[in-house]
């Protein structure tokens, strides 16, 4: 699968997939001066790059790990890049730590992974199916694995 890259700026670095196995490509930030984000500020970085992602296929932006247990994070994880944009490429920045994160360029700040997308079919009906759940939501289920209430009764 390929994806046509388009180099915005001079500075701008292609993803690199890190390892063999790697399921996401670290995105680069592209910036003339240093970013400084102090705690709970949010920032977009670009990464001086846009895309042509084929039809059928959209590009997710996710938190790198080593960031994000320092506290920095993407605001809108995983954010979607649709196969008809052609901009810039950006990733929305917050520093959920306690202390000020300074973003260079040529920082690795985020990941971007492919995923094949298919568009639903959406249709009103007057009466869903059931199911065990129903319509129980947010923390309905618990906290504890149903695994371990089984195993320790």
């Amino acid at each position: 699968m390929n994806i046509e890259v388009k180099k915005l700026s001079e500075r701008a670095v292609l993803p690199v997939y890190q390892t063999k196995g790697s399921v996401g490509a670290d995105l680069c930030s592209c910036i003339e001066e240093d970013i400084v984000l102090k705690p709970m500020d949010i920032e977009i970085i670009p990464t001086g790059l846009s895309f042509e992602i084929p039809e059928g296929y959209e590009v997710q932006i996710r938190p790198r790990s080593g960031l994000s247990c320092k506290g920095i994070t993407v605001n809108n994880s995983p954010g979607t890049i649709d196969s008809d944009y052609r901009g810039e490429i950006k990733v929305i920045l917050i520093n959920l730590g306690k202390e000020d994160f300074v973003v260079h360029n040529h920082d690795r700040i985020a990941q971007m992974v492919v995923n094949k997308v298919d568009q639903a079919n959406l249709y009103v009906v007057d009466k869903l199916t059931d199911t065990e759940r129903g319509s129980g939501g947010f923390g309905s289920t618990g906290i504890k694995s149903k695994k371990v209430l089984k195993e320790n009764n």
